[in-house]
């Protein structure tokens, strides 16, 4: 498979506000393209400007530790990071993919984690992370580490067909309960879900009944996007061929959407079965406090509680005003703890939201939130 080697201006990517999917404010793709060749994914969008065929032109950033070892360094900086996981994954690449196993820019960024003290999120299909368990069991002693692995479904034979180049579900859950077992939070992130393929009650069933039986921390879930032009065009290709009748439901629920959204009455549907999934099992949808308490500042801990909350809350079909007043929150510099007399200025703070804050800042945990998660 060809490859190309190519030098790199920066590695980290900074979020604007701390991500409450991935409990991160950074992450960093070491390689463009991907070997997985999964036929779902968003990667392959033109506006990440990943060159030539996604899955089979794959370039190496062989300068990748050299910079990221100045981004992290503290004497470069003006100001510290502020804490929370660094993610090792992306949306273009996958750090444990094949060629890792030639260039190592995944053990040797891991190394880096340890050296300036930082926690790391891996996010992978690949149980090639395995290799660096021995890092990331001293990354979780000294600051804490966490193992995600992205699944369409827990099907192997599904698997073979819209993840063509991917290890099997069954050996990813294998892999799974290895690093769980080795004192590592582990969880399984349940994305994209594949429009009537794996999104059924039936196959999401069985993915948190596996997740259950392996004992993993969190499962968390979504729909799948598709943006017209190579990604759709690669995704249709596959579909046609593992049923052509489906095109059509899907020209029912994808229309244009600038993000590749399907229609709101879909995502409602997917919710409402999610939902009724998660009850049964007692699994979270997000990443539980428990796996990063202490490890956010006043701030990012109200963004993110809040969003989990708005997240749990829309899952049961009810509206919230939480994600809104989250936004304005992360806009605010001082900390909320130096606010507390001014928390009633935060613009869409109501008296319910205030209790909530107050409560965080108070205790760190947040009652309402807990009640919801445990569905």
């Amino acid at each position: 498979m060809p490859f190309s080697e190519i030098q790199s201006k920066t590695i980290l990517r900074k979020q604007k506000k701390i991500d409450s999917w991935f409990i991160m404010q950074h992450s960093m793709n070491l390689y463009k393209g991907c070997m997985h060749a999964c036929a779902y994914c968003d990667g392959r969008d033109e506006g990440y400007f990943v060159q030539g065929e996604f899955s089979r032109d794959i370039a190496v950033k062989t300068n990748a530790i050299d910079i990221l070892r100045r981004e992290l360094d503290p004497g470069r900086k003006r100001k510290p990071f502020r804490r929370s996981f660094m993610l090792l994954g992306g949306g273009i690449t996958d750090s444990y993919q094949a060629i890792e196993k030639k260039y190592e820019l995944s053990r040797q960024a891991l190394e880096l984690m340890l050296e300036f003290n930082h926690p790391v999120h891996v996010l992978t299909k690949s149980p090639l992370v395995e290799k660096d368990l021995d890092l990331l069991q001293k990354i979780n002693a000294q600051s804490r580490a966490i193992v995600s692995f992205s699944f369409s479904s827990v099907d192997d034979l599904i698997s073979e067909v819209f993840e063509a180049g991917v290890a099997p579900p069954s050996e990813r859950l294998q892999s799974m309960r290895r690093i769980k077992a080795a004192g590592i939070p582990c969880g399984m992130f349940l994305m994209p879900l594949i429009p009537f393929v794996t999104d059924s009650p039936q196959m999401i069933d069985d993915a948190l009944k596996q997740a259950q039986a392996a004992r993993l921390d969190y499962v968390v879930a979504s729909g799948m996007t598709l943006k017209e032009g190579r990604q759709m065009d690669t995704f249709y290709k596959t579909l046609e061929a593992f049923d052509e009748s489906l095109l059509t439901e899907y020209d029912m629920i994808y229309s244009g959407d600038k993000w590749g959204n399907a229609t709101a009455e879909y995502y409602q549907s997917l919710n409402a079965t999610l939902y009724a999934m998660a009850r049964r099992y007692h699994i979270p949808l997000r990443i539980p406090q428990k796996i990063w308490h202490n490890l956010l500042d006043d701030n990012d801990r109200v963004v993110v509680m809040l969003e989990h909350i708005d997240y749990y809350l829309r899952l049961r079909g009810s509206t919230s005003p939480f994600r809104a007043t989250a936004y304005n929150i992360s806009k605010i510099k001082e900390p909320l703890s130096s606010l507390r007399s001014n928390l009633h200025l935060i613009k869409g703070a109501g008296n319910t939201t205030l209790r909530i804050i107050r409560e965080i800042l108070d205790t760190g945990r947040c009652s309402y939130l807990d009640k919801l998660a445990n569905l």
